[in-house]
């Protein structure tokens, strides 16, 4: 695939979803190298949407660490349980933020994130990344983005070695 995104505007975030699933699909087909899969998938959502920050955590050890991400600079290094995707790691699930600032233990990367999802990316029943993203916006995850960030995490866990 040429390395030029089609995107429509004016469509709902679902439909926007549906157009960049199978582009995103066809970036990561064939390339073997899981970080540059990664670099692109984040650099994908961060033109489809425009979030504030998008970017996925390796787990290493007893802590998450910074990976490929679009967006300001951020927190290197989370432990397990710790923030909301050192919880999505512990309990090995998805976790949806409305308001970050209501989230107990929080960890403030960037003072402008206001709401936040979180995907772990599993592989044989254990967390090997995360995928996080932060948005400017109030409740700016709904169960839409829950299905269908579920559905690229299933391409990245597909080329996970």
């Amino acid at each position: 695939m040429a390395e030029d995104l089609k995107l429509s505007r004016g469509i709902s975030r679902e439909e926007t979803y549906k157009e960049i699933i199978p582009q995103i699909n066809a970036l990561v087909v064939g390339e073997t190298d899981l970080i540059a899969n990664l670099a692109n998938i984040t650099a994908v959502l961060k033109e489809a949407f425009g979030f504030l920050w998008i970017g996925f955590y390796f787990v290493k050890g007893k802590e998450l660490v910074l990976g490929p991400f679009q967006g300001s600079v951020a927190c290197t290094r989370i432990q397990k349980g710790r923030g909301v995707c050192g919880l999505a790691w512990l309990e090995k699930k998805a976790i949806v933020v409305a308001d970050v600032e209501q989230f107990p233990g929080h960890i403030a990367c960037s003072s402008q994130s206001k709401s936040e999802i979180v995907v772990p990316v599993l592989k044989n029943d254990e967390v090997h990344l995360i995928l996080d993203i932060d948005s400017d916006q109030l409740d700016d995850f709904s169960e839409i983005d829950d299905k269908y960030l579920k559905e690229i995490i299933r391409i990245v866990e597909q080329v996970i070695a």
